[in-house]
């Protein structure tokens, strides 16, 4: 167990080692499948408006929240599966943390489900996951974005690209950072393959993630993206953090 992570997620981790490989993540309960039936039922499907361009939960009829009308991301739309928080938040963490690798294909099509949800949705011409660094992914052993992203991509008949964006220096966990230090942590972090650029250049490109929070991450990354000709930018994401965790 990585002693690094903090204490919640510690918890969580020895959890999931009590849990029988029949019980539902979710609920506890006897199940065939690592999620059983009625929990994706009541946990999973997002319920409510959100901000179509950041993912955040609406209570009104509004198309975008106060924030992004005030000051947009890069990123033009967000789609998020469900909200980052108990218990659908230990599937993150039972995938992320835990290595519950096969959990990647239900996240992608949780996320499925809900781009096919949103009326008149156009499709991307391409879907690039969140890259790790060299040293992050020595560390985890794999890329949860990257586990994620291709599912999604098949189910959607979409062309994965897992490496046309790259991590160029390693950078701190956000999860971990205060919001005040988040943009400067990700600054400049990200760059694209100079092979992939002509796949790239005027494209709407999606970028998928297990889990945003305050959006600096795909920020960056659309920022860098549209620098190099990108047309549109898209985040196709399982879980969205609530604003009073941010």
């Amino acid at each position: 167990m990585n002693t690094h992570l903090p204490p919640v997620l510690l918890r969580a981790l020895a959890g999931f080692r009590q849990i029988a490989a029949c019980n539902c993540l979710l609920c506890r309960q006897a199940s065939p499948e690592a999620v059983c039936a009625a929990c994706l039922q009541s946990s999973l499907p997002r319920s409510g408006k959100a901000c179509l361009q950041c993912g955040t939960a609406l209570s009104t009829a509004d198309q975008r929240c106060g924030a992004c009308l005030h000051q947009a991301p890069a990123f033009d739309i967000t789609i998020c599966a469900t909200d980052y928080q108990p218990p659908q938040d230990q599937l993150v963490l039972a995938l992320k943390f835990a290595h519950q690798l096969p959990l990647a294909s239900m996240l992608a099509r949780a996320i499925r489900d809900a781009i096919l949800r949103q009326p008149g949705l156009v499709l991307p011409d391409l879907i690039c996951p969140v890259p790790l660094s060299p040293q992050r992914l020595q560390e985890r052993g794999f890329n949860q974005a990257l586990e994620i992203a291709r599912p999604l991509a098949a189910m959607l008949g979409v062309p994965c690209l897992p490496y046309a964006i790259h991590r160029v220096r390693h950078t701190q966990q956000q999860a971990l950072l205060a919001p005040a230090d988040r943009r400067r942590n990700i600054a400049k972090a990200f760059s694209p393959d100079a092979d992939y650029l002509p796949q790239l250049q005027g494209r709407h490109v999606a970028i998928v993630d297990d889990v945003i929070t305050t959006g600096m991450t795909l920020h960056e990354i659309a920022t860098m993206l549209k620098r190099y000709g990108v047309r549109q930018v898209s985040n196709y994401v399982f879980a969205r953090t609530p604003p009073h965790f941010e």
